[in-house]
């Protein structure tokens, strides 16, 4: 049996989360319900403009909310990320340390600025991403651990790499490490503007296939060139094995390589959409590593991320994770 459940690679950043209104995103300029990459003193200067509201401080990046997910839930976790010597870099190891998730961070780290991303909360819960990397940038195969990737039983990448030449590569070289190892391969697109602006290195991080990819509707369908859901399915089977397509209140899409299974959503009202897409990916892949099917995968999957959206931030308490779990068990 593989030592990690899932060993993830991602961005490693610390979330400033503020509650806005949407003259707020028109005043500066931003694109809504997006992640657009900015640099560090733009990003300065959007904080300077929101110094009057209350936020709060939390290590984030996608691909680390999802395998904090799977060590919530009692699975096994190892998260790849760089990130600098400063005081958001000793912050976010941290917090992955404390949310159960094994790391490749044991040794003195460079000098620099650890990622940071503003999340934007408009009162439609919909969230806008301005994200500076900092270091995490440069992101590489150094990054890797060889040893702890072929002990796992998926290896899990997040899309929004696709933007750093550098991790991109990583991606790549992790991808055929883990299918040499007999490890399953998963991605998530993480964005819309990753598919809209980097679709031909999302499809270079993809190769000939992988075995399970995740989106929302939007992504997967500006991922196929498709405006309709079958035409997604049919472009998105070409590409991976298994699929889950989130759609929001309309619960989500799930292909197990041979039936398309519609997972029902929970309803819930929604307060902050941060996240959802990343635990809805972290509870299915707990789900899938514990020999689940894939509809009780979705299930817990729709679960765990409808109760996410009720509070502000990416995580829910670890109680609340092992709660709903036990509905499942």
């Amino acid at each position: 049996m593989a030592k990690y459940g899932v060993y993830g690679i991602g961005n490693a950043l610390v979330d400033m989360e503020y509650e806005i209104e949407i003259a707020d995103l028109m005043a500066l300029g931003i694109d809504k319900g997006v992640m657009t990459l900015v640099d560090e003193n733009q990003q300065l200067r959007m904080m300077n403009h929101l110094a009057s509201h209350p936020h709060q401080r939390s290590s984030g990046g996608s691909a680390a909310n999802s395998m904090i997910a799977v060590s919530q839930f009692g699975g096994a976790s190892f998260y790849s990320c760089k990130v600098a010597g400063d005081d958001l870099g000793h912050f976010y190891m941290q917090d992955l340390l404390d949310g159960g998730v094994h790391t490749n961070h044991h040794t003195e780290k460079e000098p620099g600025h650890t990622g940071r991303c503003v999340v934007l909360v408009t009162p439609d819960s919909d969230r806008t991403l301005c994200t500076f990397l900092g270091i995490s940038g440069g992101l590489s195969a150094k990054e890797l651990v060889e040893e702890a990737l072929r002990d796992s039983a998926y290896f899990y990448m997040e899309g929004y790499l696709v933007t750093s030449d550098t991790a991109r590569q990583a991606c790549i070289t992790a991808k055929g490490l883990a299918e040499s190892a007999g490890v399953k391969t998963a991605i998530s697109l993480s964005d819309p503007n990753m598919v809209r602006f980097f679709k031909d290195g999302l499809l270079a991080m993809i190769g000939p296939g992988v075995d399970l990819l995740f989106a929302n509707e939007d992504e997967a369908k500006g991922l196929a060139g498709a405006v309709d859901l079958d035409n997604t399915v049919a472009y998105l089977k070409t590409l991976s094995k298994e699929f889950a397509i989130t759609r929001g209140s309309q619960g989500a899409l799930v292909w197990d390589g041979q039936t398309l299974i519609d997972i029902d959503p929970v309803k819930v009202k929604a307060i902050d959409t941060v996240g959802a897409g990343d635990m809805f990916a972290g509870a299915f892949l707990y789900g899938r590593v514990e020999g689940w099917d894939h509809r009780r995968a979705g299930a817990l999957a729709a679960a765990a991320s409808a109760r996410l959206v009720t509070s502000l931030g990416p995580r829910m308490p670890a109680t609340d994770a092992r709660a709903i779990l036990q509905s499942f068990l």
